[in-house]
């Protein structure tokens, strides 16, 4: 189904839903917004990060390869 004819379709839920299917969507559309919102970082986090990448680039962080990050799992439990 197309993105136009989704919408068209959930348009005509909204205008015939009762007080309970309303509810849900708003429910529904700010929870989704919240997820959204929980998503973008900022400023300082984005700093951070390239903090800790040039860090890693210039061989002054911790890495490990796949091998021992697979091993450590295994050891774990």
């Amino acid at each position: 189904m197309a993105t136009i004819d989704l919408r068209n379709t959930v348009k005509e839920y909204v205008d015939t839903a009762d007080i309970r299917l309303l509810k849900m969507i708003k429910a529904l559309a700010e929870s989704y917004q919240k997820d959204e919102q929980e998503l973008i970082l900022d400023e300082e986090q984005y700093k951070m990060i390239d903090r800790r990448r040039e860090a890693h680039l210039r061989g002054e962080s911790k890495s490990l390869t796949w091998e021992q990050v697979k091993r450590n799992a295994r050891n774990a439990g």
